[in-house]
């Protein structure tokens, strides 16, 4: 396993200034799944630290659940959609092939700004936030990164090892330029030689879906469970140990830790080996299962409302994915709202 080497010092002055959250109202317990699988809640409890996980209904969409963490952190953030200037979306689950999920947010949002999607998997979320750190750095104004999947759709539910781990949801964050604030460094990377690790094998343009894949299930999401531990236990310490190196922080002054929410022993196992005392990590898998690029924008989101977030607080951010991809930023956090200018203190006084 090589090091990662795209960690990137500088870190911006960039601010979360709202986030918004969407889970489906459907919610699918353990004893549910216990109905249809060979399974139980103890079974999956001791495994995973999942308990539940929401399910979009039959008329929803990844773009559904997207417009609707978007519009919610668009409101937190005392924004309006004429003030973007660009609008992410992280996603594996896209609505359709072609086009891509964004451009139908903005469109519902009703603005024709720079819309696209980017699909990293589960680390899709800490990609679209450097991107769109990035669009700031060159100019743009209000940046809406939005992690939206639908894994629901493209799981065998009658495959035990997977059907219980998945789940539904989005969530989203305005990104603006902000002096008090900083965002950054981030530790990204990938590693694509051997996909079949995590994948769902059939549906693009080297195997596209035919009467034989749908036969096969081959369209449908498969994975070496062990192997996707070890990896991404591995990867999102030395990622997340990469941005606190590089801005010379100690893991001690880390006051909040927030994982992709995949399984709470990766989790555990992270947290540990980086030294971070368990209260300080954020934990929402037990509710929402593994949603994907959804997962730290949610989770970020629940440790908002949870009261967990103070100003001035040092929050780590890491995720682990298929491809593989993998990557980990540092935030400083500050409340939510527009924009402030340099020297006040956010209520319009000098500082």
């Amino acid at each position: 396993m090589t090091a990662s080497t795209t960690t990137t010092g500088r870190s911006q002055p960039v601010r979360l200034a709202g986030l918004g959250s969407y889970l489906p109202e459907r919610v699918v317990t353990n004893d549910d799944l216990a109905q249809v699988l060979d399974t139980s809640d103890e079974w999956i409890r001791t495994r995973t630290g999942i308990r539940e996980r929401h399910v979009l209904a039959s008329d929803q969409a990844t773009s559904d659940l997207a417009l609707a963490a978007a519009r919610q952190a668009l409101d937190d953030a005392g924004t309006t959609v004429d003030q973007l200037t660009a609008i992410v979306v992280a996603t594996t689950t896209p609505d359709h092939t072609v086009p891509g999920t964004a451009p139908l947010v903005a469109a519902a949002l009703g603005t024709e700004v720079t819309a696209f999607d980017v699909n990293a998997a589960c680390s899709g979320f800490l990609y679209g936030l450097r991107v769109g750190s990035s669009l700031l750095a060159t100019g743009d104004d209000a940046v809406l990164v939005i992690g939206a999947e639908t894994l629901s759709r493209i799981v065998n539910p009658a495959d035990r090892s997977v059907a219980v781990l998945f789940g539904d949801g989005a969530g989203a964050a305005v990104l603006v330029p902000d002096e008090r604030a900083s965002l950054g460094p981030f530790d990204l990377g990938a590693d694509g030689r051997d996909p079949s690790m995590l994948w769902a094998e059939a549906g693009g343009s080297r195997t596209p879906v035919d009467a034989e894949v749908l036969t096969g299930g081959s369209h449908f999401i498969t994975m070496r469970g062990g192997d996707v531990y070890r990896n991404a236990v591995a990867r999102m310490v030395a990622s997340s140990q990469a941005v606190l190196d590089e801005a010379g922080v100690k893991v001690e002054d880390v006051d909040v830790f927030v994982g992709h929410q995949a399984n709470l022993r990766i989790l555990e196992a992270v947290g540990q080996r980086l030294g971070i005392p368990a209260d300080n990590t954020h934990v929402t898998v037990d509710r929402h299962g593994n949603t994907s690029a959804a997962s730290v924008p949610l989770a970020l989101t629940d440790a908002r409302d949870a009261g967990r977030l103070t100003p001035g607080d040092t929050v780590l951010l890491s995720a682990f994915g298929a491809g593989l991809t993998w990557g980990s930023c540092l935030l400083t956090w500050q409340p939510s709202g527009p924009a402030r200018p340099a020297g006040t203190d956010g209520s319009g006084a000098a500082a």
